[in-house]
Parts: C-alpha cells; sequence; structure tokens
C-alpha cells in the first residue's frame, strides 16, 4: 500500500510547481484530480512543445514532465455547472493546491474565508509568485532574474538563467513540506490549513551561503561560470588526453593532496600560493592551469580510476542523452499513455523509506 492511498487531492495549478506537488502525491498513490479549462487550451504547458514536436497532439512533453497518474477534469469555472462541479470534487478532497491570483479566488467564492466555512478539513493550499506584489507576473524566469539568481550565473559579462525552472521546483518543495506538516496537523486535531507559498521566498530561502555571503561579508556574487566563490578548486573544469571533460570538486585539504598526488603534483600542497583553501581561492587562475597540464598528459579511465581510489571528488561533464541512460535515471523512468500519446518523465520521487519490523 502507499503512504497516501485514500487521500484526494484538487490540482487547479498550472506550468511547473503546482502540477509537481500534484505529481508528488499521485506518484505515492493519491487520487490527483488535475482541474482545466480546455476551452481556453488548458495548462498553457500543453502547447509549450519543442520545434519537432507533434502539433496536433493535446500535450507536450514539458506538460508530461510534472503530469503523471491524474485524471483530467475539463471544468469552466465561469459557467454555474463548471464552479458546481468543483465545489462538488472539494466536498470529497483533503488538498486543494491553486495558482490563481487571489481577486479571481474570490470571485470565484475560493478564497480562504470561504473555503475554510464550507471545508473546515480542507488543506488550501496558495501558491501565489511576489509575496507583496500580487499583480506582477511571476515566470520562473522573472523570479530568476528578480531573487539574484541570473545576477550570479553564467560567466563573466554574460548572465545566464538556470536551464531548468529551478524556482518553481523550490517552490514545489516548500509546498509538499508544509502540506505534510498540515496533514499531520489534522491528525491532531481534525482541523485543516491554509498554506501561501510564494515563488519569491522559495527563492530566496535557497540562497543559502550566497546571501550569507552578501549579508555577513558584504560579498557581491557575480557569474564565475562553475567556479564556486568560497572553495578552490572547485568547479574548475579540466579534460584529460582523450577529451572527456571533468568538473573538479576539491572540498579539503585531504581532497587536494589526494589531487595533487594523482596528477604527481605533491610540489603544489607546499606552495605558499595554495598551502589553504583561502590561498587557493584567491589564486585559483594560476593553480588551474598547473592541474590542467598535468591532467591532459592522462586517459579519462587513468584519471577517473586514480580518483575514486583516492576519494577525490570529481564529476564527468555528461550529456543528458547519457544521463537519462545511467542505471539510476532507469530506475526512476515512469512511462504513461496520456490523451492517446505516449509519455515518459524522471520520478518526481528520489527516496526509498523501509518501515522498521
Amino acid at each position: 500500500m502507499k503512504p497516501f492511498e485514500g487521500l484526494t487531492v484538487i490540482e487547479l495549478a498550472a506550468v511547473l510547481a503546482g502540477p509537481s506537488v500534484g505529481m508528488f502525491f499521485a506518484e505515492l498513490g493519491a487520487r490527483v484530480i488535475k482541474v482545466e479549462n480546455r476551452s481556453n487550451g488548458g495548462d498553457m504547458t500543453r502547447s509549450w512543445k519543442l520545434p519537432d514536436e507533434d502539433k496536433n497532439a493535446s500535450i507536450s512533453a514539458y506538460f508530461s514532465a510534472v503530469n503523471y497518474k491524474k485524471e483530467y477534469v475539463d471544468l469552466d469555472l465561469r459557467t454555474v455547472a463548471g464552479l458546481e462541479r468543483l465545489k462538488d470534487l472539494m466536498g470529497h478532497a483533503d488538498v486543494f493546491l491553486n495558482n490563481m491570483k487571489s481577486s479571481s479566488a474570490r470571485a470565484f467564492g475560493l478564497d480562504q474565508k470561504s473555503l475554510a466555512k464550507a471545508y473546515p478539513k480542507l488543506i488550501h493550499c496558495e501558491l501565489i509568485g511576489f509575496k507583496y506584489e500580487e499583480d506582477k507576473v511571476a515566470f520562473d524566469a522573472v523570479l530568476q532574474a528578480e531573487t539574484g539568481f541570473i545576477s550570479m550565473n553564467g560567466s563573466p559579462g554574460r548572465p545566464a538563467k538556470l536551464p531548468v525552472a529551478f524556482i518553481d521546483l523550490f517552490a514545489a518543495h516548500q509546498l509538499k513540506e508544509a502540506i505534510l506538516i498540515a496533514l499531520i496537523e489534522r491528525m491532531k486535531d481534525g482541523k485543516g490549513s491554509h498554506i501561501q507559498c510564494s515563488l519569491e521566498e522559495s527563492a530566496l530561502a535557497a540562497l543559502a551561503n550566497q546571501a550569507s555571503n552578501q549579508l555577513m561579508e558584504g560579498h557581491m556574487a557575480r557569474p564565475m561560470g562553475t567556479l564556486h566563490p568560497n572553495i578552490a578548486p572547485y568547479g574548475e573544469i579540466v579534460s584529460t588526453k582523450d577529451g572527456v571533460e571533468y568538473i573538479l570538486a576539491i572540498g579539503t585539504q585531504v581532497h587536494f593532496e589526494g589531487l595533487c598526488e594523482i596528477l604527481s603534483r605533491n610540489g603544489l600542497t607546499s606552495d605558499k600560493r595554495f598551502v589553504s583553501n583561502q590561498e587557493r581561492v584567491k589564486h585559483r587562475g594560476s593553480l588551474h592551469e598547473l592541474l590542467q597540464a598535468p591532467c591532459q598528459e592522462m586517459s579519462s579511465s587513468d584519471f577517473e580510476q586514480a580518483c575514486q581510489s583516492k576519494k577525490v571528488p570529481v564529476g564527468r561533464i555528461r550529456s543528458l542523452d547519457e544521463v537519462v541512460k545511467s542505471e539510476a535515471a532507469l530506475t526512476m523512468r515512469r512511462d504513461e499513455t496520456i490523451e492517446g500519446k505516449p509519455t515518459s518523465r524522471l520520478s518526481s520521487i528520489a527516496f526509498q523509506i523501509e518501515r522498521t519490523t
């Protein structure tokens, strides 16, 4: 038995964050009912197709990524019948996911005050963009810009957007955690909850060390490519003689000494420019050159084997077609036919739970 069997989730949410939450519960056994108004296209990601996707299909690969094991209900809330049907569904629901504007929610009677009165046990989840600017359009790229991620990403003079809508996914994780807390609380007292989660606050919460660097030291993060502002060599890319690229993630002095031994550059550990992490950060350009040369004298297989043997953290830079064929990715692949179209995605569940006996 899956942990959320018997739980019903109404998903009145589109794009990535809300549907990602819905898929999480669907994968773990909940009945998830996705409500769309197909007369105006439904979830907009149905049309977010790659140039070579089937233009006649009702869904896209993007849509398929976070819509799995769901029921699809077509309702126009502007009609009496559509709104009444939604409210009937909500009378049997445990969780309601909603990312419409507050003004629209009030117009449909789906605001917190109305829902709390009609469904006192319901967990009402309101997903918004900006905490204090309701009317500001809040797509992921806008949030990446407004919360500092684009200013830090890319290379000097060429800021870049993260290639996945991470702000949406950050918010989805925040919302999942809040729902789980609300479910635990309801088990105690039988009462529902109102949860509000903003993309903006989710992004700010994910700034982590970069925020502390600024708050504590006044350090202004700038685009550094793959480099890390606090650690070196961490994020430097080296290549072997057969052209395979690796990213270094040297986080400790032991790691640095091990890497120098692998590359037969033990003298670097006593060089005053590299004796400590802080000095290595100051002189990382020179250090990178001194590490790259011996890397190019080794084969990728020898380099990987040596790093693994000495537990030196490096990562082979793999293309996405390689990644989805990995053993872990193959076990996470989930296939389903939706509206006649075969779809695939990687699971939203990245953990295993084994109950003690």
